[in-house]
Protein backbone atom coordinates (compact mmCIF):
# COMPACT_ATOMS: atom_id res chain seq x y z
CA UNK A 1 0.00 0.00 0.00
CA UNK A 2 1.24 3.50 -0.85
CA UNK A 3 0.99 6.21 1.77
CA UNK A 4 1.14 9.92 1.02
CA UNK A 5 1.91 12.78 3.35
CA UNK A 6 -1.19 14.80 2.46
CA UNK A 7 -3.35 11.88 3.71
CA UNK A 8 -1.22 11.00 6.73
CA UNK A 9 -3.83 12.10 9.30
CA UNK A 10 -5.85 9.01 8.39
CA UNK A 11 -3.13 6.71 9.76
CA UNK A 12 -2.43 7.96 13.29
CA UNK A 13 -1.04 5.07 15.33
CA UNK A 14 -0.33 2.98 12.25
CA UNK A 15 2.94 2.09 10.57
CA UNK A 16 3.37 3.71 7.17
CA UNK A 17 5.98 3.79 4.42
CA UNK A 18 6.83 7.12 2.83
CA UNK A 19 8.72 7.22 -0.44
CA UNK A 20 10.27 10.63 -1.02
CA UNK A 21 13.19 12.90 -0.28
CA UNK A 22 14.96 14.49 2.67
CA UNK A 23 14.24 18.22 2.68
CA UNK A 24 16.13 19.15 5.83
CA UNK A 25 17.45 17.64 9.06
CA UNK A 26 18.47 18.90 12.49
CA UNK A 27 20.06 17.03 15.37
CA UNK A 28 19.63 17.35 19.13
CA UNK A 29 21.77 14.89 21.05
CA UNK A 30 20.32 11.42 20.65
CA UNK A 31 17.41 12.68 18.56
CA UNK A 32 17.26 13.63 14.88
CA UNK A 33 14.44 15.58 13.29
CA UNK A 34 14.47 14.97 9.54
CA UNK A 35 11.90 16.72 7.34
CA UNK A 36 10.57 14.58 4.53
CA UNK A 37 8.69 15.50 1.39
CA UNK A 38 6.98 13.22 -1.13
CA UNK A 39 5.41 15.63 -3.63
CA UNK A 40 2.12 15.82 -1.73
CA UNK A 41 3.45 17.61 1.34
CA UNK A 42 6.10 17.93 4.02
CA UNK A 43 6.28 16.10 7.37
CA UNK A 44 8.72 15.94 10.24
CA UNK A 45 10.22 12.67 11.35
CA UNK A 46 11.58 11.82 14.79
CA UNK A 47 14.56 9.47 14.95
CA UNK A 48 15.48 8.27 18.45
CA UNK A 49 18.88 6.60 18.75
CA UNK A 50 17.52 4.10 21.26
CA UNK A 51 14.53 3.18 19.03
CA UNK A 52 16.40 2.43 15.79
CA UNK A 53 19.24 0.17 14.80
CA UNK A 54 22.80 1.46 14.73
CA UNK A 55 22.74 1.15 10.91
CA UNK A 56 19.64 3.33 10.59
CA UNK A 57 21.14 5.95 12.93
CA UNK A 58 24.39 6.03 10.99
CA UNK A 59 22.57 6.07 7.62
CA UNK A 60 20.65 9.17 8.68
CA UNK A 61 23.99 10.86 9.42
CA UNK A 62 25.03 10.22 5.80
CA UNK A 63 21.99 11.90 4.26
CA UNK A 64 22.32 15.14 2.38
CA UNK A 65 19.55 17.55 1.42
CA UNK A 66 17.36 16.06 -1.34
CA UNK A 67 18.67 12.53 -0.88
CA UNK A 68 15.97 10.11 -2.03
CA UNK A 69 14.80 7.73 0.67
CA UNK A 70 12.12 5.27 1.78
CA UNK A 71 11.12 5.67 5.43
CA UNK A 72 9.02 3.44 7.69
CA UNK A 73 7.52 4.62 10.95
CA UNK A 74 4.49 5.18 13.15
CA UNK A 75 2.28 8.22 12.56
CA UNK A 76 1.69 10.37 15.63
CA UNK A 77 -0.01 13.67 16.37
CA UNK A 78 2.36 16.50 17.26
CA UNK A 79 2.02 17.18 21.02
CA UNK A 80 1.67 20.97 20.59
CA UNK A 81 0.80 21.78 16.97
CA UNK A 82 -2.00 20.76 14.61
CA UNK A 83 0.51 18.66 12.71
CA UNK A 84 1.62 15.05 12.39
CA UNK A 85 4.97 13.33 12.73
CA UNK A 86 6.51 10.01 11.85
CA UNK A 87 8.29 8.11 14.61
CA UNK A 88 10.93 6.57 12.36
CA UNK A 89 11.69 2.85 12.60
CA UNK A 90 13.57 2.08 9.40
CA UNK A 91 15.32 3.80 6.49
CA UNK A 92 16.22 2.72 2.97
CA UNK A 93 18.55 5.00 1.02
CA UNK A 94 17.72 5.19 -2.69
CA UNK A 95 20.38 7.78 -3.57
CA UNK A 96 22.68 10.11 -1.67
CA UNK A 97 22.31 13.49 -3.37
CA UNK A 98 25.24 15.65 -4.32
CA UNK A 99 25.50 18.93 -2.37
CA UNK A 100 22.22 20.70 -3.12
CA UNK A 101 22.69 24.23 -4.49
CA UNK A 102 19.55 25.64 -2.83
CA UNK A 103 19.88 25.64 0.95
CA UNK A 104 17.48 27.00 3.58
CA UNK A 105 19.31 30.37 3.44
CA UNK A 106 18.53 33.39 1.27
CA UNK A 107 19.46 33.24 -2.43
CA UNK A 108 19.29 35.89 -5.13
CA UNK A 109 16.31 35.73 -7.48
CA UNK A 110 18.45 35.24 -10.60
CA UNK A 111 20.25 32.32 -8.98
CA UNK A 112 16.93 30.74 -8.04
CA UNK A 113 15.56 31.34 -11.54
CA UNK A 114 18.59 29.61 -13.04
CA UNK A 115 17.89 26.67 -10.72
CA UNK A 116 14.13 26.71 -11.31
CA UNK A 117 14.09 22.95 -11.94
CA UNK A 118 15.27 22.53 -8.33
CA UNK A 119 13.63 25.62 -6.80
CA UNK A 120 10.18 24.12 -7.37
CA UNK A 121 10.97 21.52 -4.67
CA UNK A 122 10.88 24.10 -1.87
CA UNK A 123 7.80 24.58 0.36
CA UNK A 124 6.93 28.02 -1.00
CA UNK A 125 7.00 26.90 -4.63
CA UNK A 126 5.21 23.69 -3.68
CA UNK A 127 2.39 25.80 -2.20
CA UNK A 128 2.16 28.14 -5.20
CA UNK A 129 2.02 25.32 -7.74
CA UNK A 130 -0.59 23.44 -5.70
CA UNK A 131 -2.75 26.56 -5.62
CA UNK A 132 -2.24 26.97 -9.36
CA UNK A 133 -3.48 23.41 -9.86
CA UNK A 134 -6.52 24.12 -7.69
CA UNK A 135 -7.37 27.25 -9.68
CA UNK A 136 -7.12 25.28 -12.94
CA UNK A 137 -9.35 22.48 -11.66
CA UNK A 138 -11.83 25.02 -10.27
CA UNK A 139 -12.03 26.76 -13.65
CA UNK A 140 -12.76 23.51 -15.45
CA UNK A 141 -15.27 22.35 -12.84
CA UNK A 142 -17.14 25.65 -12.96
CA UNK A 143 -17.33 25.58 -16.74
CA UNK A 144 -18.50 21.96 -16.82
CA UNK A 145 -21.09 22.47 -14.08
CA UNK A 146 -22.50 25.53 -15.84
CA UNK A 147 -23.02 24.00 -19.26
CA UNK A 148 -19.85 25.12 -21.06
CA UNK A 149 -18.18 22.89 -23.64
CA UNK A 150 -14.39 22.73 -23.87
CA UNK A 151 -13.47 24.10 -27.29
CA UNK A 152 -9.76 23.94 -28.04
CA UNK A 153 -8.46 26.68 -30.31
CA UNK A 154 -5.35 26.32 -32.48
CA UNK A 155 -1.91 27.44 -31.34
CA UNK A 156 -0.81 28.23 -34.90
CA UNK A 157 -2.90 31.02 -36.42
CA UNK A 158 -2.72 32.89 -39.74
CA UNK A 159 -3.58 36.24 -38.13
CA UNK A 160 -3.60 38.09 -34.85
CA UNK A 161 -6.55 38.68 -32.59
CA UNK A 162 -5.72 42.35 -32.07
CA UNK A 163 -2.99 43.12 -34.61
CA UNK A 164 0.45 41.69 -35.35
CA UNK A 165 2.87 43.80 -33.32
CA UNK A 166 3.15 41.41 -30.35
CA UNK A 167 3.21 38.06 -32.16
CA UNK A 168 5.80 35.35 -32.51
CA UNK A 169 6.00 34.41 -36.18
CA UNK A 170 7.24 31.27 -37.87
CA UNK A 171 7.27 29.81 -41.37
CA UNK A 172 4.45 27.32 -41.85
CA UNK A 173 5.52 24.87 -44.57
CA UNK A 174 4.54 26.27 -48.00
CA UNK A 175 1.68 28.40 -46.64
CA UNK A 176 3.73 31.37 -45.55
CA UNK A 177 3.83 33.05 -42.18
CA UNK A 178 2.01 31.67 -39.14
CA UNK A 179 1.86 33.04 -35.61
CA UNK A 180 1.72 31.59 -32.12
CA UNK A 181 -1.70 32.40 -30.71
CA UNK A 182 -2.09 35.41 -28.45
CA UNK A 183 -5.74 34.49 -27.77
CA UNK A 184 -8.22 31.78 -28.66
CA UNK A 185 -11.12 34.24 -28.57
CA UNK A 186 -11.97 34.52 -32.25
CA UNK A 187 -12.13 30.75 -32.61
CA UNK A 188 -14.18 30.49 -29.42
CA UNK A 189 -16.72 32.83 -30.99
CA UNK A 190 -17.16 30.25 -33.75
CA UNK A 191 -17.61 27.62 -31.04
CA UNK A 192 -20.30 29.68 -29.30
CA UNK A 193 -22.28 29.92 -32.53
CA UNK A 194 -22.17 26.12 -32.76
CA UNK A 195 -22.41 25.00 -29.14
CA UNK A 196 -23.93 27.94 -27.26
CA UNK A 197 -21.45 28.27 -24.40
CA UNK A 198 -17.82 27.23 -24.82
CA UNK A 199 -14.44 27.84 -23.26
CA UNK A 200 -10.86 27.57 -24.40
CA UNK A 201 -8.08 26.97 -21.87
CA UNK A 202 -4.51 26.83 -23.07
CA UNK A 203 -1.17 28.56 -23.56
CA UNK A 204 -0.92 31.93 -25.26
CA UNK A 205 2.08 33.93 -26.40
CA UNK A 206 2.83 37.66 -26.43
CA UNK A 207 6.02 39.09 -27.91
CA UNK A 208 5.82 42.27 -25.84
CA UNK A 209 9.20 43.58 -24.74
CA UNK A 210 7.94 44.12 -21.23
CA UNK A 211 9.91 43.56 -18.04
CA UNK A 212 7.25 44.30 -15.45
CA UNK A 213 6.37 42.01 -12.55
CA UNK A 214 3.00 41.32 -14.22
CA UNK A 215 4.18 40.08 -17.62
CA UNK A 216 5.15 36.72 -19.05
CA UNK A 217 5.91 35.86 -22.66
CA UNK A 218 4.13 32.51 -22.41
CA UNK A 219 1.12 32.20 -20.15
CA UNK A 220 -2.22 30.40 -19.86
CA UNK A 221 -5.64 31.87 -20.52
CA UNK A 222 -9.16 30.70 -19.87
CA UNK A 223 -11.54 32.21 -22.45
CA UNK A 224 -15.30 31.54 -22.22
CA UNK A 225 -17.60 32.69 -25.03
CA UNK A 226 -21.39 32.78 -24.76
CA UNK A 227 -24.12 33.21 -27.38
CA UNK A 228 -27.01 35.50 -26.45
CA UNK A 229 -25.04 37.20 -23.63
CA UNK A 230 -24.79 40.97 -23.42
CA UNK A 231 -22.21 42.91 -21.39
CA UNK A 232 -24.25 42.79 -18.18
CA UNK A 233 -24.74 39.03 -18.51
CA UNK A 234 -20.99 38.77 -19.03
CA UNK A 235 -20.21 40.75 -15.88
CA UNK A 236 -22.66 38.66 -13.83
CA UNK A 237 -20.87 35.51 -14.99
CA UNK A 238 -17.45 36.98 -14.20
CA UNK A 239 -18.51 37.77 -10.64
CA UNK A 240 -19.91 34.32 -10.04
CA UNK A 241 -16.86 32.68 -11.59
CA UNK A 242 -14.35 34.58 -9.43
CA UNK A 243 -16.28 33.96 -6.21
CA UNK A 244 -16.41 30.23 -7.00
CA UNK A 245 -12.66 29.92 -7.63
CA UNK A 246 -11.66 31.91 -4.55
CA UNK A 247 -14.01 29.78 -2.45
CA UNK A 248 -12.47 26.58 -3.79
CA UNK A 249 -8.94 27.75 -3.03
CA UNK A 250 -9.97 28.72 0.51
CA UNK A 251 -11.64 25.36 1.04
CA UNK A 252 -9.04 23.03 -0.48
CA UNK A 253 -5.71 24.87 -0.20
CA UNK A 254 -5.78 26.43 3.25
CA UNK A 255 -2.53 24.69 4.22
CA UNK A 256 -0.76 26.08 1.16
CA UNK A 257 -2.11 29.58 1.84
CA UNK A 258 -0.74 29.27 5.38
CA UNK A 259 2.70 28.32 4.02
CA UNK A 260 2.61 31.53 1.97
CA UNK A 261 1.34 33.51 5.00
CA UNK A 262 -1.54 34.73 2.84
CA UNK A 263 -4.06 37.01 4.55
CA UNK A 264 -7.09 34.70 4.52
CA UNK A 265 -9.46 37.40 5.75
CA UNK A 266 -8.92 39.40 2.57
CA UNK A 267 -9.83 36.42 0.41
CA UNK A 268 -12.89 35.64 2.51
CA UNK A 269 -14.26 39.08 1.60
CA UNK A 270 -14.46 38.13 -2.08
CA UNK A 271 -18.23 37.79 -2.27
CA UNK A 272 -20.86 39.16 -4.66
CA UNK A 273 -21.71 41.81 -5.60
CA UNK A 274 -18.52 43.46 -6.88
CA UNK A 275 -18.26 47.21 -7.38
CA UNK A 276 -18.90 48.24 -10.99
CA UNK A 277 -17.63 51.59 -12.25
CA UNK A 278 -17.66 53.00 -15.74
CA UNK A 279 -14.47 54.20 -17.36
CA UNK A 280 -15.74 57.76 -16.82
CA UNK A 281 -16.19 57.08 -13.11
CA UNK A 282 -12.74 55.49 -12.90
CA UNK A 283 -11.32 58.58 -14.56
CA UNK A 284 -13.01 60.72 -11.92
CA UNK A 285 -11.41 58.58 -9.18
CA UNK A 286 -7.97 59.12 -10.71
CA UNK A 287 -8.40 62.85 -11.09
CA UNK A 288 -9.79 63.24 -7.58
CA UNK A 289 -6.62 61.53 -6.37
CA UNK A 290 -4.50 63.66 -8.71
CA UNK A 291 -2.93 60.59 -10.38
CA UNK A 292 -1.33 61.70 -13.65
CA UNK A 293 -0.73 60.00 -16.97
CA UNK A 294 3.01 59.53 -17.45
CA UNK A 295 4.08 59.99 -21.06
CA UNK A 296 7.56 59.60 -22.52
CA UNK A 297 8.95 62.59 -24.39
CA UNK A 298 11.07 62.07 -27.54
CA UNK A 299 14.22 62.83 -25.52
CA UNK A 300 13.40 60.01 -23.06
CA UNK A 301 12.27 62.23 -20.22
CA UNK A 302 8.84 61.83 -18.66
CA UNK A 303 5.90 64.21 -18.73
CA UNK A 304 3.12 64.17 -16.14
CA UNK A 305 -0.28 64.99 -17.61
CA UNK A 306 -3.08 66.18 -15.32
CA UNK A 307 -5.97 65.69 -15.35
CA UNK A 308 -5.77 62.15 -16.71
CA UNK A 309 -6.99 62.50 -20.32
CA UNK A 310 -10.04 60.73 -21.68
CA UNK A 311 -9.34 57.79 -23.98
CA UNK A 312 -6.04 56.64 -22.46
CA UNK A 313 -5.64 53.12 -21.11
CA UNK A 314 -4.72 52.61 -17.47
CA UNK A 315 -1.30 51.48 -16.29
CA UNK A 316 -0.40 49.66 -13.08
CA UNK A 317 -0.35 52.76 -10.89
CA UNK A 318 -3.76 53.85 -12.19
CA UNK A 319 -5.30 50.42 -11.59
CA UNK A 320 -3.93 50.44 -8.05
CA UNK A 321 -5.41 53.87 -7.39
CA UNK A 322 -8.83 52.80 -8.69
CA UNK A 323 -9.09 49.72 -6.46
CA UNK A 324 -7.34 50.92 -3.31
CA UNK A 325 -10.62 51.91 -1.63
CA UNK A 326 -12.26 48.55 -2.38
CA UNK A 327 -11.72 45.09 -0.87
CA UNK A 328 -13.20 43.22 -3.83
CA UNK A 329 -12.40 43.07 -7.55
CA UNK A 330 -13.62 46.16 -9.41
CA UNK A 331 -15.30 45.86 -12.81
CA UNK A 332 -14.41 48.86 -14.97
CA UNK A 333 -16.80 48.86 -17.93
CA UNK A 334 -17.87 50.89 -20.96
CA UNK A 335 -14.53 52.09 -22.26
CA UNK A 336 -13.59 54.66 -24.89
CA UNK A 337 -13.66 52.77 -28.18
CA UNK A 338 -10.22 54.03 -29.21
CA UNK A 339 -8.67 52.29 -26.21
CA UNK A 340 -10.13 48.87 -27.03
CA UNK A 341 -9.95 46.13 -29.67
CA UNK A 342 -11.74 46.22 -33.03
CA UNK A 343 -14.13 43.36 -32.19
CA UNK A 344 -15.83 45.08 -29.25
CA UNK A 345 -19.42 46.21 -29.80
CA UNK A 346 -20.20 49.89 -29.51
CA UNK A 347 -22.67 51.13 -26.92
CA UNK A 348 -25.97 51.86 -28.71
CA UNK A 349 -26.36 54.88 -26.41
CA UNK A 350 -22.94 56.32 -27.32
CA UNK A 351 -21.06 55.18 -30.43
CA UNK A 352 -17.75 56.35 -28.92
CA UNK A 353 -18.04 53.81 -26.10
CA UNK A 354 -17.07 50.14 -26.38
CA UNK A 355 -18.97 47.56 -24.33
CA UNK A 356 -15.82 46.22 -22.71
CA UNK A 357 -14.94 45.37 -19.12
CA UNK A 358 -11.66 45.02 -17.25
CA UNK A 359 -11.63 43.33 -13.86
CA UNK A 360 -9.07 44.82 -11.48
CA UNK A 361 -8.04 42.70 -8.51
CA UNK A 362 -7.76 44.30 -5.08
CA UNK A 363 -4.47 44.71 -3.21
CA UNK A 364 -2.84 46.27 -6.27
CA UNK A 365 -2.76 43.16 -8.49
CA UNK A 366 -4.22 44.90 -11.51
CA UNK A 367 -6.16 43.42 -14.39
CA UNK A 368 -6.96 39.72 -14.06
CA UNK A 369 -9.82 39.54 -16.59
CA UNK A 370 -10.66 41.43 -19.75
CA UNK A 371 -13.89 40.92 -21.64
CA UNK A 372 -16.55 42.49 -23.81
CA UNK A 373 -19.71 42.13 -25.78
CA UNK A 374 -18.57 41.32 -29.32
CA UNK A 375 -19.62 43.21 -32.43
CA UNK A 376 -22.32 41.09 -34.08
CA UNK A 377 -23.12 43.38 -37.02
CA UNK A 378 -21.34 42.48 -40.26
CA UNK A 379 -21.01 46.01 -41.61
CA UNK A 380 -19.73 47.41 -38.34
CA UNK A 381 -17.17 44.64 -37.95
CA UNK A 382 -15.94 45.08 -41.53
CA UNK A 383 -15.60 48.80 -40.91
CA UNK A 384 -13.46 48.21 -37.80
CA UNK A 385 -11.22 45.69 -39.51
CA UNK A 386 -10.46 48.25 -42.19
CA UNK A 387 -10.00 51.06 -39.66
CA UNK A 388 -7.44 48.96 -37.82
CA UNK A 389 -5.71 48.16 -41.14
CA UNK A 390 -6.09 44.43 -40.62
CA UNK A 391 -5.98 42.03 -43.60
CA UNK A 392 -9.62 41.56 -44.59
CA UNK A 393 -8.92 38.30 -46.42
CA UNK A 394 -7.56 36.69 -43.23
CA UNK A 395 -10.76 37.58 -41.37
CA UNK A 396 -13.24 36.24 -43.90
CA UNK A 397 -13.99 33.19 -41.77
CA UNK A 398 -14.57 35.47 -38.77
CA UNK A 399 -16.88 37.66 -40.84
CA UNK A 400 -18.81 34.50 -41.80
CA UNK A 401 -19.96 34.32 -38.18
CA UNK A 402 -21.83 37.57 -38.85
CA UNK A 403 -23.12 36.43 -42.25
CA UNK A 404 -24.70 33.21 -41.03
CA UNK A 405 -26.86 33.42 -37.93
CA UNK A 406 -25.23 36.28 -36.08
CA UNK A 407 -26.47 36.88 -32.50
CA UNK A 408 -25.44 39.07 -29.57
CA UNK A 409 -22.58 37.35 -27.79
CA UNK A 410 -19.94 38.06 -25.18
CA UNK A 411 -16.89 36.57 -23.55
CA UNK A 412 -13.80 37.22 -21.49
CA UNK A 413 -10.25 36.09 -20.94
CA UNK A 414 -8.72 35.32 -17.56
CA UNK A 415 -4.95 35.28 -17.23
CA UNK A 416 -4.26 32.24 -15.07
CA UNK A 417 -0.90 33.42 -13.79
CA UNK A 418 -2.20 36.85 -12.81
CA UNK A 419 -5.07 35.22 -10.95
CA UNK A 420 -2.69 32.87 -9.12
CA UNK A 421 -0.38 35.77 -8.31
CA UNK A 422 -3.29 37.52 -6.60
CA UNK A 423 -4.42 34.36 -4.78
CA UNK A 424 -0.91 33.79 -3.42
CA UNK A 425 -0.08 37.49 -2.82
CA UNK A 426 3.12 37.26 -4.83
CA UNK A 427 5.46 40.09 -5.67
CA UNK A 428 6.29 38.75 -9.15
CA UNK A 429 4.30 36.65 -11.61
CA UNK A 430 7.32 34.48 -12.50
CA UNK A 431 6.65 32.22 -9.48
CA UNK A 432 3.17 31.24 -10.71
CA UNK A 433 4.25 28.99 -13.59
CA UNK A 434 6.65 26.04 -13.45
CA UNK A 435 9.11 27.44 -16.00
CA UNK A 436 8.56 31.16 -16.70
CA UNK A 437 9.36 32.58 -20.11
CA UNK A 438 10.19 36.27 -20.11
CA UNK A 439 11.94 38.68 -22.43
CA UNK A 440 15.28 37.96 -20.74
CA UNK A 441 14.75 34.29 -19.79
CA UNK A 442 14.40 31.17 -21.96
CA UNK A 443 16.17 28.65 -19.69
CA UNK A 444 15.89 26.24 -17.98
Amino acid sequence: MRYYIDKIAQYVGQEVTIKGWLYNIRTSGKLMFPQFRDGTGFIQGVVSQKEVSEKVWEDFKKLTQESSIIVKGIVSKHPKKDEYEIQVKDLEIVQIAEPFPITPKEHGIEFLADKRHLWIRTPRQFAILRIREEVIKSCRDYMYDNGFVLFDSPIFTPNACEGTSTLFGTEYFDLGQAYLSQSGQLYSEAGAMALGKVYDFGPTFRAEKSKTRRHLTEFWMLEPEMAYYDLDDNMDLIEDFIVYIVGRVLKNRRKELDILERDIIKLEKIQKPFPRVTYAEALEILNNKNVPLIRKRPDGSEEEIRPFPWGEDFGARHEEAIVEDFDKPVLVHRWPAEAKAFYMKRDPKDYNIALGVDVLAPEGYGEIIGGSQREDNFDELMKRIKEHELPVEEFQWYLDLRRFGSVPHSGFGMGLERFVSWMCSLEHIRETIPFPRMIYRLRP
